[in-house]
């Protein structure tokens, strides 16, 4: 895996960071919450991006792709938290309560299980395959 410098280190743990404060601040109603989830998710997921794969282990690339499914989760949990203030899509309130309130809790969760599944198996493999050599 292509590794990060210090800068984007700095900022992928930066976005990771805000990212928790956000979805935690969300919590008690403050206003803030959202843009700082969403700055710290556009931080985080577009280092995430960077760290590209060039091996040729099959296995790892699908991982990868299963962790840039969990990226697009991520920045669309941040559409959800804006969505969540107020019925912006102008939709009939019951279907705004049903389909559009606080489901970014939904997708932020299933976003952070692929995200620990990923991680987790990714640095397995990536032991795997340092052995074999």
């Amino acid at each position: 895996m292509r590794q990060l410098n210090s800068w984007q280190n700095a900022i992928f743990l930066t976005g990771a960071t805000l990212m928790v404060v956000g979805a935690g601040a969300s919590l008690p109603g403050w206003t803030v919450a959202p843009y700082l989830y969403a700055i710290g998710a556009v931080g985080f997921t577009s280092m995430q991006m960077l760290q590209r794969y060039e091996g040729p282990s099959l296995t790892i690339r699908r991982l990868r792709r299963i962790m840039l499914l969990s990226d697009i989760l991520f920045l669309l949990s941040a559409v959800l938290m804006f969505a969540s203030q107020g019925n912006v899509f102008h939709i009939d309130h019951l279907t705004y309560l049903q389909y559009v309130y606080n489901k970014w809790v939904v997708t932020l969760l299933i976003a952070a299980i692929l995200q620990l599944y990923t991680t987790h198996r990714i640095s397995h493999e990536l032991e795997k395959e340092v052995k074999k050599l």
